[in-house]
């Protein structure tokens, strides 16, 4: 296996960053701004950085206009569904506890591909790292919620389900075209659908300096400019090797949380975070396979951004 060079390991050590802090993100501007204004932000944000680029280096998005019924389905099922439940989460359940559960999305790609009847089959190995994961969960939810949360709890699985089903249309549906203009377009639906009630939910008053930064921080560093990184990486190292970086995000998001918001860093979370990534990394073989952030290459990473 060919070292990482100096610019593979800076691409990899900022994407660990950029894709492990946009819970703490979202945990300081839902003090301020509602879920659906926060998407919007974000959404409409990301596109005006992310079109620019995708049309300078495409020239247009024509060769998408055919396959649109499978990018709108992965807008809903990657960005509009699970970044409003994500944000709603997060104002009842800590920062840290929404990244360790989003990382169990690897877990819930591999039992979907399998019940959608994909020949994928579950050998040992899989099933042990499916009853890992599951107990990883289990420590999570049992040690570290409180009845109270159940229905953040609930818009979590939501969450996650969406984040396993969003790659699955990349790579089954839309294989044939850029999927960083995939995910350009999408951005620009998730903005326009939203819209109608993020404008609307917007707060009268300027929010606080550390809101609009949360804000301005997650549109364009953790969304627009971690998509131009992840693909460069992936030219640089590869596709299996990019997806390392799904395993590094959850403890960025639990140090955040611990280091900036002050939350606990419980029993539950260190057994929870082991097994989880354990589980994962048993279930899909080796390092996460490709596919899944808002977006991968031909296939994007089961759970490399996830935020």
């Amino acid at each position: 296996m060919v070292p990482l060079t100096r610019r593979g390991w800076l691409l990899f050590v900022a994407l660990c960053v950029i894709w492990g802090i946009p819970y703490l993100l979202i945990k300081v501007a839902v003090r301020e701004i509602t879920p659906a204004s926060l998407v919007f932000l974000r959404t409409a944000i990301g596109a005006l950085v992310l079109l620019p680029v995708v049309l300078l280096s495409r020239g247009n998005l024509r060769a998408l206009l055919p396959r649109w019924r499978p990018i709108v389905l992965f807008t809903v099922a990657e960005l509009a569904i699970p970044w409003l439940l994500l944000s709603d989460a997060e104002r009842r359940l800590p920062s840290s506890l929404a990244g360790l559960l989003v990382a169990s999305v690897p877990l819930v790609g591999v039992v979907i591909a399998r019940l959608s009847g994909v020949p994928e089959p579950l050998g040992g190995r899989r099933l042990a790292g499916l009853w890992v994961g599951l107990a990883g969960v289990v420590a999570l939810l049992g040690l570290d919620v409180r009845g109270g949360d159940l229905r953040a709890v609930g818009e979590m699985v939501l969450v996650v389900i969406g984040y396993a089903v969003g790659p699955m249309v990349v790579s089954r549906r839309l294989t044939d075209v850029p999927t960083l203009d995939v995910v350009a377009v999408s951005l620009l639906l998730g903005a326009v659908g939203y819209a109608p009630f993020g404008v609307a939910q917007l707060p009268a008053a300027l929010p606080a300096p550390e809101v609009i930064f949360a804000v301005v921080v997650l549109g364009v560093f953790c969304t627009a400019l971690a998509f131009v990184l992840f693909f460069r990486l992936i030219a640089e190292i590869g596709p299996v090797r990019a997806t390392v970086v799904a395993y590094v995000n959850p403890a960025v998001a639990v140090a955040a949380g611990v280091a900036v918001l002050g939350e606990p860093l419980t029993v539950g979370t260190v057994i929870g975070f082991l097994l989880i990534l354990a589980g994962s990394w048993l279930a899909t073989g080796a390092p996460v396979r490709a596919a899944a952030a808002p977006a991968r290459p031909a296939a994007v990473p089961d759970s490399a951004e996830q935020a």
